[in-house]
This record gives structure tokens, C-alpha cells and sequence, in this order.
């Protein structure tokens, strides 16, 4: 189906988010990759803690040597396991990256009421309904409270996974 490639070749390539969308798609099909065939959400959590702690630090290292390389790879690796979380959840019948996408854009309109109007149209530098616009935190704790995860349980889980890749990776 594909032709094989080195990383030049694919380096010759302009890829969309559609085209990366499609080789998640072939890689968990009937001709796909056995690995990541087999991949649930449980057995890809090590992997999202790796490598959100990764691109932590190619974000360190180019703020300390400007080199953007690292940075923008491991970023391509969060944003894969982001694409196939939504992958699988889509096999699953639960949501697909659509619906993330939509459920960020959302978010990112709602606590942001100081940018956007309420239907999302950017504000452009007119001033929003000041009777109508909380601060950030008071949007995001009000949300929160309808969530049943607790942010102790995130710290207590993580402190030992981050710790140990921040003195590997930083």
C-alpha cells in the first residue's frame, strides 16, 4: 500500500492532519501494525506520561539552547497519542477526535470570555459583557466541580513518574 520510505522522503512530504488521521487509522487496521493494533487506553498511559514528559524537555532544551528540533518532535508524539486515544475511543463507539476537538474549541471559548463572545465569534478588540465574563479560574473551577476526578489523586499518581523524567530529561 505504502511505498517504503526513509526519513528523507517523508521529510519531502507536506502531511495534513487529515493524512496523520488516515496513518493512525491504516497503523490500527486489518493490515496495520500489530503494536498498535493491540493498544488499549490502559496500555498507552506510559507512553502518554512519557512522552508529555519528553516534550517537556525539548521545550527546556530550547529555551535553553534554541534548538526547536527536539521540541517539535516530541510534540508530534503527544499529538500522536492524543490522535490515537481518539482512535481507539472511536473503534470503542465512545467519541472521536472530532468531538475533542470540538469539546477544546469549546473550552478554550467558554474560559476565554475576555476574547470571545459567548457563540465564539473572536471579539477582535471590542469589549465583551462585562456583567457576563468570570476570570478564568472561577469558569474552570465551576466546571470542575462537576467532575468527579479529584486533583490530589493527578499529583499523588504523577510526583514519582515526573519526577524520575525530570532528572532524566532536564
Amino acid at each position: 500500500m505504502y511505498e517504503q520510505m526513509n526519513k528523507t522522503d517523508t521529510k519531502q512530504r507536506n502531511y495534513s492532519m487529515d493524512d496523520f488521521r488516515k496513518i493512525i487509522e491504516t497503523l490500527r487496521g486489518e493490515f496495520g501494525c500489530p503494536w498498535d493494533k493491540a493498544q488499549t487506553h490502559g496500555s498507552l498511559t506510559g507512553c502518554m506520561i512519557e512522552e508529555a514528559a519528553e516534550a517537556v524537555s525539548g521545550i527546556k532544551l530550547y529555551e535553553k539552547t534554541g534548538n526547536k528540533e527536539s521540541m517539535q518532535e516530541e510534540l508530534g508524539d503527544v499529538l500522536m497519542q492524543v490522535v490515537l486515544h481518539a482512535r481507539i475511543a472511536e473503534e470503542e463507539g465512545l467519541f472521536t477526535l472530532d468531538d475533542v476537538i470540538r469539546g477544546i474549541s469549546e473550552k478554550m471559548v467558554r474560559r476565554h470570555p475576555h476574547v470571545f463572545a459567548p457563540d465564539g465569534t473572536p471579539l477582535l478588540g471590542k469589549e465583551p459583557d462585562r456583567s457576563q465574563v468570570k476570570t478564568w479560574k472561577e469558569i474552570k473551577s465551576l466546571e470542575k466541580k462537576e467532575q468527579s476526578f479529584k486533583e490530589p489523586i493527578l499529583k499523588k499518581r504523577f510526583r514519582k513518574v515526573f519526577a524520575k523524567f525530570y532528572k532524566t530529561f532536564l
